[in-house]
């Protein structure tokens, strides 16, 4: 797979280990003559490390061998995270070390939700990019404040803590991407 059409959320090997790419810049050649270098931010998906890779546009990467499955929690104990299959009914482990942070996106039924399978064995998981959370607490807006772009902590049904605009109140829904664990819009 060529630098040009390498996009985030595709895995790639890098070093031998297959590698998700987060993000990407894209630097143009200030000469006659010099090459579009293409940045990369990637997670290594065994070791949760980050790369960072360089490439030219003529260069390019090879696809992983790597396998994406559309699952929903199950149940999440002391230090397991249970995902099933929705179609075949099999059952994936994964280390809550590993997704901790994912799971405080993860609802009941969550649709898009997807294990990423490496061997056999799940690496990690792939979220949507936006997710519908539920505010259990964040202190009242003061009336007439709702003009200032002014924002306060809120506490979602998962734990996940996010600025919302002062006018949200307790029990309504919003959107969060999960990208960068910022509010958007409600929902």
């Amino acid at each position: 797979m060529l630098a040009k059409d390498i996009k985030p959320g595709v895995i790639v090997v890098n070093n031998g280990a297959p590698h998700l790419i987060e993000s990407l810049s894209v630097q143009s050649p200030s000469a006659r003559g010099g090459a579009t270098l293409y940045k990369f931010r990637a997670r290594n998906l065994v070791t949760k490390q980050k790369a960072d890779i360089t490439l030219k546009g003529t260069e390019g990467l090879d696809d992983a061998d790597f396998e994406k499955r559309a699952v929903s929690l199950m149940y999440a104990d002391t230090e397991v995270a249970h995902l099933l299959d929705g179609e075949n009914y099999q059952q994936y482990e994964l280390a809550l070390a590993d997704a901790a942070d994912d799971l405080l996106y993860v609802t009941d039924g969550l649709e898009g939700m997807f294990a990423l399978i490496y061997n056999g064995e799940c690496v990690g998981i792939q979220l949507p990019t936006t997710v519908e959370l539920t505010i259990t607490e964040c202190d009242p807006g003061v009336k007439g404040n709702s003009a200032t772009g002014r924002t306060k902590p809120a506490k979602m049904e998962t734990g996940l803590q996010v600025n919302v605009p002062e006018y949200l109140k307790q029990g309504e829904k919003i959107k969060i991407d999960t990208r960068t664990g910022e509010f958007l819009s409600r929902a």
